[in-house]
């Protein structure tokens, strides 16, 4: 099988990479923590500030420092979690860049900061990280507060997550949603604006209604499993929707392959031609058809008429035909 491969036979990933961020009180850890199956990996030692009726069920790892967080990764068994939840990004940001200075004093500067190259090694070591959690089979959820960017008159919510480096780390996310509260309606929009930073490759609502799930007394009212429901779901939705339409694709090529084949002479492939439209067809299913309807006949010596789009043969042949 060749590497080149049409947009209907790509390989893709089922686990989202993605970030929320937003005001403190939100509630973007407890979002976080509605994703399937999660583990909470605590860099900001605020796991004491999630309603605890939200952690029933929620294994947590206490960070103090990147290895200990490496350490994790690679000796414990995390079969039984499907998505890590990483709280918040921009600390375990933090911890990575002080990981990368003691393994390199070079990569930083005498005030603790990175260099410029320093920063460029903890964007591959964030690539890694990403990749490795991907290749572990586990959704990963960042949670980031939110900072304010000034731009002239203009001022933009972005996260906490990397600083000027944000841009080169956001690349790796699949998702990133600013989180806020309008009234005591809180929502959640992965789409970027004038006034927040996003990404939504995974073609997700504009704006999202989170429920309330708890009273005024904090006591649960609905279970907390949006970030499943509505994310996880509706993209594993798209990705199975896809696929299926990969397969009609492939199975409607095949007839047509099958159709195209049966061409031997220019009645057959005028017959194909008239009935090319009746086919049900999918994406660029008809150009592909017309093209592999033209090699055939170039093999078989016909010439398309691009007056009456049908074949002939040619003059020549024509002739000598009619002289016989």
């Amino acid at each position: 099988m060749g590497l080149i491969k049409k947009s209907n036979e790509l390989n893709i990933q089922s686990k989202i990479k993605g970030l929320i961020y937003g005001q403190p009180g939100m509630g973007k850890t407890t979002l976080a923590l509605s994703a399937p199956k999660p583990l909470l990996f605590d860099f900001d030692n605020g796991v004491h500030r999630v309603n605890f009726a939200h952690l029933d069920g929620v294994d947590t790892v206490q960070i103090s420092s990147y290895d200990d967080f490496l350490t994790v990764l690679e000796t414990e068994d995390l079969s039984g979690y499907e998505t890590f939840v990483i709280d918040t990004g921009g600390k375990c940001l933090d911890y990575m860049s002080n990981y990368i200075i003691a393994r390199n004093p070079k990569m930083g500067k005498a005030n603790g900061t990175l260099t410029l190259q320093g920063y460029g090694e903890r964007k591959a070591e964030f690539s890694a990280l990403v990749k490795r959690i991907t290749m572990m089979d586990k959704h990963i959820v960042f949670v980031a507060h939110r900072d304010t960017k000034t731009e002239g008159d203009d001022t933009r919510y972005v996260p906490q997550f990397g600083g000027s480096s944000y841009d080169s780390l956001v690349t790796e996310l699949d998702l990133v949603g600013y989180l806020e509260a309008n009234g005591k309606e809180r929502t959640l929009t992965f789409d970027p604006t004038s006034r927040n930073d996003g990404k939504n490759t995974c073609n997700l609502p504009s704006l999202m209604k989170l429920p309330i799930i708890v009273n005024e007394k904090g006591e649960p009212t609905a279970p907390n499993n949006f970030f499943n429901e509505h994310i996880i779901k509706a993209y594993a939705k798209r990705l199975e929707d896809r696929k299926a339409a990969g397969e009609k694709y492939n199975a409607l090529i095949a007839e047509l392959d099958h159709e195209i084949c049966l061409i031997h002479d220019v009645d057959s492939a005028n017959d194909l031609i008239g009935r090319i439209d009746a086919f049900e067809h999918i994406g660029n299913s008809k150009a592909v058809a017309a093209q592999k309807i033209a090699t055939k006949a170039k093999e078989l010596g016909l010439v398309l008429n691009k007056t009456s789009m049908k074949y002939e043969l040619p003059k020549t042949t024509a002739n000598a035909e009619a002289t016989a």
